[in-house]
């Protein structure tokens, strides 16, 4: 088996697609509607033909109230992992990123947060090298 495809709630998919392009630097992979509904995904940039983002509208009701709950909690929607998080950190500042938690060490890693803008919190993690 594969994971091919996970979501994150959004409440806003044109404002989260510029976002997770512009400025994390993803790559759009498919973007089409049928009627009111809209199938929104993205990727890594350095694994194209990997595992997607999908940027799901937000306008189920449970979806709703979860994703302000995990927000509300400081919880993060996704995570996504570097290799040089000080670098990630500045080029995403550059941006207009807003941070939620500058790059802090913990056991194990260095982690960010950073607002999507979206009602989301994105966490940057680098993990540890022993």
């Amino acid at each position: 088996m594969k994971i091919k495809l996970t979501k994150v709630y959004v409440d806003d998919q044109e404002k989260a697609l510029a976002f997770y392009t512009d400025v994390l630097g993803f790559t759009k992979k498919a973007d089409f509607s049928n009627g009111p509904f809209r199938w929104l995904t993205v990727a890594s940039s350095d694994e194209p033909e990997g595992t997607e983002l999908q940027l799901a509208l937000n306008d189920n009701p449970a979806a709703k109230s979860y994703q302000q709950a995990m927000f509300k909690q400081g919880q993060p929607a996704v995570m996504f992992f570097t290799d040089d998080i000080e670098s990630d950190h500045e080029r995403l500042k550059a941006r207009g990123a807003a941070f939620a938690m500058a790059p802090t060490t913990v056991t194990g890693s260095t982690i960010a947060q950073v607002n999507d803008s979206c009602g989301n919190l994105v966490q940057i993690t680098q993990l540890a090298r022993w």
